[in-house]
């Protein structure tokens, strides 16, 4: 499994991504899911990957020969698509022929065509743009009020992102946000693990801009891990703990309404119960 995130935001874009794959308990490896396209000066990309390693090889190469017919116009690809949106187009179509030549065999070995992406950057003389790439080839672009995309193994990162990020977030606190997040897939869940690829883009660059890859000595990191699980103890102990017998609260458990009470079945003594 994996898990990555890529984020959009008014000052720039923040990828993350672990490196694990399996293939069962006793076929653990290391494979980079971060994929770098950039032409400096003139176009920046990068794409995620999640899903079936081997599809997922397969559209990263293909993507950089792919071509899309456009009509008379030229054929369409990554290195001379004038928007982020038709090298998004160039991207699915990539998808779709690596699903016309191994979809076929996959399927009579039992094997799903899975595969999913986060593709996003900027092409000069356009805004910044990010996309979420299905198995089918069709995608969706990140808005205003989703600013962004996981991959993966989701549900344990999802909650800080949904908390703290917005369109107006400074790029190094959503990096940080981005961190916190991997950490607590890496705290639940064994089929996502180090090292982890941070991209940091600042709008307008037009080339790569900060770029680390994090392993488990890495003293930011280590910082996040116990710092992150220290703060959460705090708060969730200076929480109130419930008061089942009433007393003087501001915030109390019980509710005498009706509605809430439970559904009861009473029994008397001597009664029969079939």
């Amino acid at each position: 499994m994996t898990y990555c995130v890529g984020i959009r935001l008014e000052a720039g874009l923040v990828f993350l991504s672990d490196s694990r794959t399996n293939a069962g308990l006793d076929q653990i490896s290391t494979y980079r899911k971060m994929m770098i396209y950039e032409r400096p000066g003139d176009r920046f990309m990068v794409m995620l990957s999640a899903g079936n390693l081997s599809i997922s090889q397969s559209v990263r190469e293909i993507l950089q020969v792919e071509k899309l017919d456009n009509g008379d116009e030229e054929p369409l690809t990554i290195w001379n698509a004038r928007s982020m949106f038709d090298a998004t187009r160039v991207l699915g179509a990539a998808v779709r022929r690596v699903y016309q030549q191994d979809g076929p065999s996959l399927k009579a070995a039992g094997v799903d065509f899975n595969t999913s992406m986060i593709f996003g950057g900027q092409i000069r003389g356009e805004a910044m743009r990010m996309f979420l790439v299905y198995s089918a080839g069709n995608f969706i672009e990140a808005t205003r009020e989703t600013c962004f995309f996981q991959i993966g193994e989701s549900k344990y990162g999802k909650p800080i992102l949904d908390r703290v990020l917005t369109p107006s977030t400074p790029l190094d606190e959503a990096a940080k946000c981005a961190l916190v997040s991997m950490d607590s897939t890496l705290k639940s869940n064994l089929s996502v693990g180090l090292p982890l690829d941070l991209m940091v883009y600042r709008a307008g660059a037009l080339s790569s801009g900060d770029h680390v890859c994090i392993d488990e000595q890495n003293p930011y990191f280590r910082m996040i891990r116990s710092t992150w699980g220290q703060r959460l103890r705090e708060v969730f102990e200076s929480i109130d703990d419930p008061r089942w017998d009433g007393g003087d609260t501001a915030h109390p458990l019980l509710s005498r309404h009706s509605r809430y009470e439970p559904m009861r079945k009473i029994t008397h003594p001597g009664e029969r119960i079939v």
